[in-house]
């Protein structure tokens, strides 16, 4: 009796231990998973601004770098040179401007002046037409005053003489009158043309903003010579050497961005029915099968590439051949944001990963230690 008692308490644990065991695998089983995972980073490709010779390297081959940090100098002298000259430029076109302001004032003098021998002009004809006026009455008077004896011939002389000196000049203020408005006329097409030249005034001017522009721009052209890391992160196959030519809008080497790591886990067609935005999930990376990292999905692709179809030879459409009784699930992208990593994972970007996500987990309310991926699912 003791022995069949002893034979079912140990026959109970093994059938118990093996329930669980298989409740277990059936829990990781029951959910989606896939080995076709990587991890992904964004990667910066660090392109100089400015071409030239690098002449200070101050990074290795998978240093961490922080944002700012000086990762190689390009030879400043030929920026330095075109900043002193664009510098030079500005001066001199600052001095242009005052000196186009100066005859813009010259010439607005220049107009006061013709309008007033344009009024001096109008006084003298007037003046003019008075003294006319009296003189022809005075030399009437002196030719009816010879017959009667009552002045002399050199008196009628001398006011015909007078009258038509008086003709004279109002002819002559005349033509001053007549020079003075064509000075004018000239003289605001002059005022117009300097004003033209001299543009908007001030620091509006188009001359001294372009003369200005050009300073800022080789200030910029300096500073792009020191190119420095944008964000956090590790430079990676680094073939740089100083001496070497950097060519603007090239990239020169790339930078790993630390706080942008993310995994990617391909799923295939037919089990990603029950994924949601939010569920939580498990990654195990290859590299540390021992250590699970948590996470999240953050998004599921909508699209993948598509071969049958695409234009092939001859602008034919190329179509892959298929058994009729095998068809292959595609896989789709599925975006996982991890939340919480390891002390001692460090993440390489394309490295393999095992991912599982549990439906109906939200990443927030499962705060419960994960695991890791059962081996046969790895």
């Amino acid at each position: 009796m003791k022995i069949s008692l002893k034979y079912l308490l140990t026959g109970a644990i093994v059938l118990l231990a093996i329930a669980t065991v298989l409740l277990k695998y059936w829990d990781y089983v029951d959910n989606p998973w896939t080995r076709d995972g990587q991890v992904r980073a964004e990667v910066i490709q660090i392109t100089p601004r400015v071409s030239g010779p690098i002449v200070s390297l101050a990074v290795k081959d998978n240093q961490f770098v922080k944002a700012g940090d000086l990762l190689f100098e390009i030879d400043p002298r030929t920026f330095a040179v075109s900043l002193k000259q664009a510098l030079a430029q500005y001066d001199k076109t600052g001095n242009s401007y005052l000196a186009q302001e100066k005859q813009v004032e010259a010439a607005e003098a220049q107009i006061d002046v013709s309008r007033a021998s344009i009024l001096q002009a109008q006084s003298a004809i007037k003046e003019a037409t008075s003294t006319i006026a009296k003189n022809k009455a005075e030399f009437q008077r002196q030719q009816e005053l010879l017959p009667q004896k009552a002045t002399s011939q050199k008196s009628v002389d001398r006011a015909r003489a007078n009258y038509q000196v008086a003709i004279e000049q109002r002819n002559s203020a005349v033509a001053s009158l007549s020079q003075a408005r064509a000075t004018l006329v000239q003289t605001e097409a002059d005022l117009a043309e300097t004003r033209a030249n001299l543009g908007a005034p001030g620091e509006a001017n188009a001359s001294v903003r372009e003369a200005r522009a050009s300073v800022e721009q080789a200030e910029l052209n300096l500073e792009f010579t020191q190119v420095r890391a944008p964000v956090d992160g590790y430079v990676t196959n680094l073939n740089l050497r100083l001496g070497s030519q950097a060519v603007a809008n090239q990239p020169a080497l790339a930078l790993v961005d630390v706080n942008s790591y993310w995994i990617v886990g391909f799923f295939r067609e037919n089990t990603i029915e029950g994924i949601l935005a939010g569920d939580k999930a498990i990654i195990t990376l290859m590299s540390y099968p021992d250590k699970p990292l948590e996470g999240y999905v953050d998004s599921l692709g909508w699209g993948i590439a598509q071969d049958d179809g695409s234009t092939g030879f001859e602008l034919l459409p190329n179509v892959s051949p298929t058994f009729e009784w095998i068809r292959l699930a595609q896989r789709v992208p599925v975006r996982i944001h991890m939340t919480k990593i390891p002390d001692g994972v460090a993440l390489r970007v394309g490295t393999t990963s095992s991912v599982l996500v549990m439906t109906g987990a939200s990443e927030s309310g499962h705060d419960t230690p994960v695991p890791p991926v059962p081996s046969a699912l790895r």
